[in-house]
């Protein structure tokens, strides 16, 4: 383990006898306080403590009312609200003023029943409550009279019951291991919980078993999905030792599988690649996790379970969707981008896949989900998977459900004289079109040239459905990219943030530079560019394209005097 995870397991088990030292005699009742591995920013304590509340991109500010009687902007802004996330920007301040403070918030929830919202009993947001409140209990309850102390307890047992009915009604995916997650906690940091422990437990270990694949990829196919669990999951095996309680065999096995699916999923910018609802993955958070990664080595090339290939040559990195969808009582986040990939150079992505926006993701989520949205081949402008459209449906099950997608999808992966070869292919339009949809890619050894080709053909002993045969091939550049195309309309210069110059050149065809959208920036959706050829498939199935770095490329001249051996002169 890493002297920056023994720190951080030090500090949990420090705070695990926290409440026991702050109130001896109630020991009995909460005695841990598990760790929170979120990031804290001491500067916001002082907004929170002024009345202004800044979740989700937007700014409530109280004027001497209670927070919870404000009407939300956003729904995103009520679930950050009444997540108590927040506490620990005011834990960090650590001052008398900051602890009197969250006191006073935290007996404002409790004691205003009448004010809870329906997002609020929400058991993801509950589980995110009750986790907050017990990880920042010690913030909650330093200084603090019996009376009070009494209070908080009635309140958060309060949460803890609820919370363990909705269970019986909740979401399939993250939000129920996060509930289940959440009630762990709960069992351990209250005394005299021997059979709640057993019973969260073993729901527990079950739920891990099932949602978490053999290679550590999540049944949702969201990369996302294994940072907000893990985050939680960490902080809890430190919670069974801290009570010298053996964690169970399937919470260590599952931590041991999705560590080295966070390496899988980055890129040389330490961002994750964009499949499946993700949305930027903030790099503090993502340093905190890896820190408890004892491998420390190179991401694994094939997640045969999860469905996808990542190829790594030189400075190059293609990571690549091969998957089927993944079951529809977890398609919530679900994307139609089978085949898709997404290509970096060093500490710069060339192409990506819009994914989504942090905030406002209804607004967005019809596009993004669509194939469209991917830098693959869409045909006749329509998506190769369906999702569930009436409002009615949506409601009923909690979401846009996957409706229909690809059956079949094959990837077989070769080593050839010059470089790694990856065919694959899709039944995706089968049924509605009667094609399929065959994607090669072959990375050059050296890192220097992507070559592909895609074609669209019918199956063995069937024929193209209908009068249209349309499709379009789509590459979404990052914002960070500079584009312009060729004089001859076959190719588009592509110039990197280090000055690394790239062209993208397609053999026989015209490419266009159309306008895009990068969902998942840091600051909201920004524009940017995406190169798109359009053919049709009864003239011409396949196309014929290439990604090559240019040979003055500074990062090209670095390898080949690396190669040769030769210094570099000095500046």
């Amino acid at each position: 383990m890493g002297r920056f995870a023994r720190n951080m397991m030090a500090r949990a088990s420090g705070g695990s006898v926290a409440l026991s030292r702050l109130w001896p005699g109630r020991a009995d009742r909460l005695i841990i306080a598990p760790h929170d591995l979120r990031t804290a920013d001491a500067t916001r304590a002082s907004e929170i403590y002024a009345g202004r509340f800044v979740f989700a991109g937007k700014i409530v500010t109280c004027h001497g009312r209670s927070i919870f009687d404000l009407e939300p902007p956003s729904e995103d802004w009520e679930v950050a609200l009444l997540g108590f996330g927040w506490l620990r920007h005011l834990r960090a301040a650590d001052t008398a003023l900051t602890r009197a403070n969250a006191r006073a918030l935290v007996d404002d929830w409790i004691s205003n029943l009448a004010q809870k919202r329906r997002v609020g009993r929400r058991a993801d947001v509950l589980a995110r409550r009750v986790i907050s409140l017990l990880s920042q209990a010690p913030l909650v309850l330093s200084d603090t009279d019996n009376k009070f102390y009494r209070r908080y307890l009635r309140g958060l047992t309060r949460e803890i019951r609820y919370l363990r009915y909705t269970t019986f009604d909740i979401s399939d995916g993250v939000p129920r291991l996060q509930a289940l997650i959440a009630l762990c906690y709960a069992s351990l940091c209250l005394a005299n919980q021997a059979r709640h422990i057993r019973a969260a437990t073993r729901k527990l270990s079950d739920e891990l078993q099932r949602q978490i694949l053999p290679d550590g990829g999540h049944i949702s196919r969201n990369p996302g999905a294994l940072i907000e669990l893990l985050i939680d999951l960490l902080p809890l095996r430190q919670t069974f030792a801290a009570r010298n309680i053996a964690p169970p065999p399937a919470l260590l096995n599952a931590i041991d599988r999705m560590m080295p699916m966070l390496r899988f999923f980055r890129h040389g910018d330490g961002s994750f690649a964009l499949f499946n609802g993700m949305s930027s993955a903030p790099s503090d958070l993502l340093a905190t996790l890896l820190a408890y990664d004892d491998t420390h080595g190179a991401p694994m090339a094939n997640m045969p379970h999860t469905g996808f290939q990542r190829l790594d040559a030189g400075a190059m990195t293609v990571i690549m969707d091969t998957g089927a969808p993944p079951p529809p009582g977890v398609s919530h986040d679900a994307h139609a981008g089978c085949l898709s990939f997404e290509l970096s150079s060093g500490p710069s992505r060339i192409v990506i896949n819009c994914g989504m926006p942090a905030t406002g993701r209804d607004n967005w989520r019809s596009f993004a989900r669509g194939t469209a949205a991917h830098s693959t081949l869409t045909y006749h402008d329509t998506s190769s998977c369906q999702f569930v459209e009436l409002s009615a449906m949506k409601r009923l099950l909690q979401g846009a459900l996957l409706v229909s997608g690809p059956v079949n999808v094959e990837s077989y992966r070769e080593v050839v004289a010059n470089g790694v070869l990856l065919t694959t292919s899709h039944d995706g339009y089968l049924a509605r079109f009667g094609v399929v949809h065959r994607r090669v890619l072959l990375v050059a050894d050296d890192g220097s040239r992507l070559d592909g080709e895609d074609t669209m053909s019918p199956a063995p002993g069937g024929r193209i459905k209908g009068n249209e045969a349309d499709f379009a091939l789509r590459f979404h550049l990052h914002p960070s990219v500079k584009a312009s195309r060729l004089s001859d309309a076959r190719g588009v210069m592509l110039v990197l943030p280090n000055r690394d110059v790239w062209t993208f050149e397609a053999l026989h065809d015209k490419v266009e530079l159309e306008d895009s959208v990068f969902l998942a920036g840091n600051d909201g959706p920004r524009r940017t560019a995406q190169i798109v050829i359009r053919q049709d498939s009864r003239h011409a199935p396949a196309i014929r394209w290439s990604f090559v770095r240019s040979t003055a490329s500074p990062s090209a001249t670095s390898a080949r005097r690396n190669a040769r051996r030769e210094p570099e002169l000095p500046l």
